[in-house]
């Protein structure tokens, strides 16, 4: 009895392990097989996606619906074009703003008449910075803040800043330069000759304040 027991679990123990066996060699192929199979599948996507252009990416309206975009009519351009501009004006009118002078609107007209008579375009208003404190110290309704034609018997009026700027510009290139007065000392010695040289060390002083 022991020997047919001993028999028989040995024959169910070699089936056990026979099946083991097949269930092995039937599963382990199958289960390769699908994983190479998913491996190829996801590598083939891949290489499809990549090779797509970039547009095609991009989902077309479909719909029925036409999309328009309008082209600009003018392409933006940079300029690399740099305006030359006079700063003169400005010298001049930041220095009798500073000293809070009438003549501020006509800055622009007293750079543009020292050009017309080839002039420093500071003179005139160093000189009346020097005669009239800028203006500010002149006979009522003179419009003369130079001290321009003073003589014994009063000195002379202008009808405006404009003709009092036009004149004396016309003057000092008429009645000095082209007689040869060219420095400040030399203009102080004809136009205020009574003068120990202080009136030469002011106007060359406010020429200096306008750089």
């Amino acid at each position: 009895m022991e020997t047919n027991l001993f028999t028989r679990e040995e024959n169910i123990s070699f089936w056990k392990n026979l099946f083991l066996v097949a269930v092995f060699f039937i599963i382990t192929p199958v289960t390769l097989g699908i994983s190479l199979f998913s491996l190829i599948s996801l590598r083939s996507s891949a290489l499809s996606a990549e090779s797509l252009p970039q547009e095609s990416l991009i989902i077309s309206p479909r719909s029925g619906i036409q999309v328009y975009a309008s082209l600009p009519v003018e392409q933006p351009s940079v300029s690399a074009e740099i305006g030359a501009t006079d700063a003169r004006p400005e010298i001049v009118r930041q220095y009798l703003e500073y000293w809070g002078s009438p003549l501020v609107p006509y800055s622009p007209l007293i750079v543009s008449t020292a050009d017309k008579y080839s002039l420093d375009f500071r003179l005139i208003t160093a000189i009346a910075q020097q005669e009239s404190n800028l203006c500010k110290i002149i006979p009522p309704g003179s419009y003369n803040c130079w001290g321009w034609g003073i003589h014994s018997r009063g000195s002379l009026g202008f009808s405006s800043f404009d003709e009092g700027i036009e004149i004396v510009s016309k003057g000092l290139r008429d009645e000095y330069l082209n007689k040869g007065y060219t420095t400040i000392e030399d203009i102080m010695s004809k136009y205020t000759p009574l003068s120990n040289g202080s009136w030469a060390n002011g106007v060359n002083k406010f020429l200096s304040e306008m750089q």
